[in-house]
């Protein structure tokens, strides 16, 4: 009974021996070198993973940033312009700064302006309902309204909005990761700059159609009458056949273009409401003559005939 529990334990021991020597050769035979630069520029990224940047993930970012000679073209979106500054004192490599951007949603064609004309009873995604059908609308080119953005957003930065069916983007948590740019199967979700006040001016809608058949579907839609073009001074504004675009770089945010538009489809964000000017009221003629001819009277004294 000994010699057994004695032989047993030294046929494991020499199977875990030599298990061992066999991983060591294999280890040393197809040990793979990773620079260490790898994992300190790995450290100072957000490890958001959100793929942003063009990569799979932060680990994988970090490796393009140390393998490249240049990375003045790779940027990270989350991170920003302080931590891409760190990789660039790590790397001793220049970075080239960005100005921070926010999605913004072309589209606002709610229920109120959008109405259904008809009813869609498949699976509620807008990948799937943007290649079964045009949507539950007459417009072929609005937000399908299942919130395939809000479910990659990994920051909370979206939700839908249960009155109007269209996603809502909370600037102070967008992290301009692209992630719903890439999952909107209508290209309706852009990134624009985003300046100290969060100040925006653009056209929330992509309706290609012409005026009438775009109206007749949205309240809301550009009907491409080009006056938006016409009064922008600083040619701004962009007409692609029926539907105007405006410039965010040429884009001085004088809102005259959201003053002239017909249909009120340019969007304008964070502006403090217009003064209105109070209309000047007159004040009454006084007649000097009468004042003067009374005056006189009160001091000289009437005289009998």
């Amino acid at each position: 009974m000994t010699n057994s529990i004695l032989y047993s334990v030294l046929l494991l021991a020499s199977l875990g021996i030599f298990a061992a020597i066999i991983l060591y050769v294999v280890s040393k035979k197809f040990y793979v070198y990773e620079d260490p630069l790898i994992a300190d520029v790995d450290d100072v990224l957000p490890a958001a993973n959100c793929g942003g940047c063009g990569s799979p993930g932060c680990k994988a970012f970090a490796q393009k940033l140390v393998n490249s000679d240049d990375i003045s073209e790779l940027f990270c979106p989350v991170g920003g312009n302080d931590v891409m500054k760190l990789v660039s004192e790590i790397l001793g490599k220049e970075v080239a700064e960005k100005d921070p951007t926010v999605a913004v949603l072309l589209c606002q064609g709610g229920c109120d302006v959008r109405p259904k004309t008809t009813i869609y009873q498949g699976p509620r995604t807008c990948s799937i309902s943007a290649m079964v059908y045009g949507g539950e609308t007459d417009c072929q080119y609005g937000c399908l309204g299942d919130g395939d953005c809000v479910a990659v957003c990994d920051f909370d930065a979206m939700y839908m909005d249960e009155s109007t069916g269209l996603p809502v983007i909370i600037s102070d948590k967008c992290t301009s990761c692209g992630a719903c740019v890439k999952a909107c199967p209508r290209d309706i979700i852009e990134m624009r700059p985003k300046n100290k006040r969060d100040l925006k001016i653009f056209v929330g809608c992509l309706n290609e159609d012409k005026g009438g058949i775009a109206k007749k579907a949205c309240d809301v839609a550009c009907i491409g009458c080009s006056k938006c073009e016409d009064i922008c001074p600083k040619d701004a504004v962009i007409m692609t056949g029926n539907l105007a675009y405006i410039d965010p770089v040429l884009c001085t945010l004088c809102r005259k273009c959201v003053e002239v538009c017909p249909t009120h489809s340019i969007i304008e964000t964070n502006f403090p409401p217009k003064k209105v000017k109070k209309p000047k009221v007159e004040k009454p003629k006084v007649e000097k003559v009468a004042v003067v001819k009374e005056s006189v009277e009160s001091v000289i004294p009437k005289t009998d005939a």
